[in-house]
């Protein structure tokens, strides 16, 4: 089929999913439809069709390698330096300057573990469980104890990180969190990845609040080379989810990327957002698999740990995507989100490029900060 009768056929389905969607989004959430019922506009249509095209000539070819983790844990370890030297590199001084394992030791760790925003309760948990540990395999040297304590963290974080749901196709991530936190470039750099690993990827601009954060999303979508579904700044959420649904199904891509408003200060209104957007999802996609993401900034230290309790209250978690580790001595929050929250912090940031955000390796992330086991 030429693009020009690929044209005509898209136009008339485009109008019978308009008509559909305008009901839908009036009928279901009492939020009228924010344009005039077309999908995009002929000429972007055409355009999408275009790059469509181009796209999918690329998913026949085959697989792009993934990047190489070694040169991703190279900068993992850079970017963990300033953690290194808040949590590592003071244990260690502080177990060099111990002749024994007694009380006054535990009390400095858990000094240590605390003003490296590792927790007032992880901290606690931590030095307890080790007092428990010492006793029960009499480990009575400094090298026994970072290597119990190497151990202690690493069970904190291992759990389903790194590992996203998406068996179905297509499947759903929906992102979700305050404005600031690096929501937009996580969303491009997760469609990046998933193109890389033979996936067709569909963005949704679902936040139609903030100014410029549709602009600043086709920025990103670009780079990633993926399709964004887009409507006028001000428009219902609802509906540009509706519209992006629409696409995946007709494209018949693998997953959808939603991105969503960060208005924490107005939680009731967010609340009543992402339920829409979750409803639409369910009811439109009822058997596939959602990932609900949510991003957090590492500099922020003990503050991230409050907005996922926040965001938790409003949508069931089911991961953490943390950016910024490379900007600060606070990396310690990881320890303290995964055992508190029992939210598994799947991806990590630790760069502006697009492979600078990577599956979160609880391994590669505890070799990163200790350095490698001696013992």
């Amino acid at each position: 089929m030429g693009l020009f009768d690929k044209f005509k056929k898209g136009k008339k389905e485009q109008e019978s999913v308009g008509a559909k969607r305008q009901t839908f989004v009036e009928d279901l959430l009492n939020a009228p439809s924010s344009d005039d019922g077309m999908l995009v506009s002929e000429l972007q249509y055409k355009q999408e069709l275009e790059a469509e095209e181009d796209f999918s000539g690329g998913m026949e070819t085959a697989q792009k390698p993934r990047p190489d983790r070694t040169g991703f844990f190279d900068k993992l370890k850079s970017g963990l330096s300033k953690t290194r030297s808040s949590i590592t590199t003071r244990i260690d001084k502080m177990l060099a300057g111990f002749g024994k394992v007694d009380e006054a030791l535990f009390e400095e760790l858990e000094e240590i573990l605390i003003t490296s925003d590792v927790g007032m309760d992880t901290s606690l948990k931590i030095v307890e469980d080790l007092r428990s540990r010492v006793r029960r395999e009499r480990i009575a040297d400094a090298e026994g104890v970072r290597r119990a304590i190497r151990e202690e963290i690493a069970g904190i974080l291992a759990s389903e990180a790194g590992t996203l749901k998406l068996k179905t196709k297509p499947s759903v991530i929906v992102i979700i969190g305050v404005n600031g936190v690096g929501k937009t470039t996580s969303i491009g750099k997760i469609a990046h990845m998933l193109k890389q690993d033979g996936k067709k990827v569909i963005v949704a601009a679902a936040d139609t609040f903030r100014a410029a954060a549709i602009e600043q999303l086709e920025i990103w979508t670009n780079r990633a080379g993926v399709p964004l579904i887009k409507h006028e700044e001000g428009s219902d959420p609802a509906a540009v989810i509706f519209d992006a649904i629409s696409a995946l199904k007709a494209r018949n891509a693998d997953v959808l990327i939603v991105d969503t408003a960060g208005r924490l200060h107005t939680k009731k209104n967010l609340m009543e957002e992402l339920r829409k957007i979750f409803r639409i999802i369910h009811r439109e996609l009822p058997d596939s698999d959602v990932e609900t993401l949510l991003v957090l900034d590492a500099t922020t230290g003990q503050n991230a740990v409050s907005q996922a309790k926040t965001f938790s209250e409003v949508s069931e978690l089911s991961g953490l995507v943390l950016t910024k580790l490379d900007g600060t001595a606070k990396g310690g929050i990881i320890i303290s989100i995964m055992s508190e929250l029992n939210v598994p912090v799947k991806f990590v940031g630790v760069g502006e490029q697009m492979d600078d955000l990577q599956l979160f390796d609880p391994d590669l992330f505890v070799e990163a900060l200790f350095g490698l086991s001696e013992y």
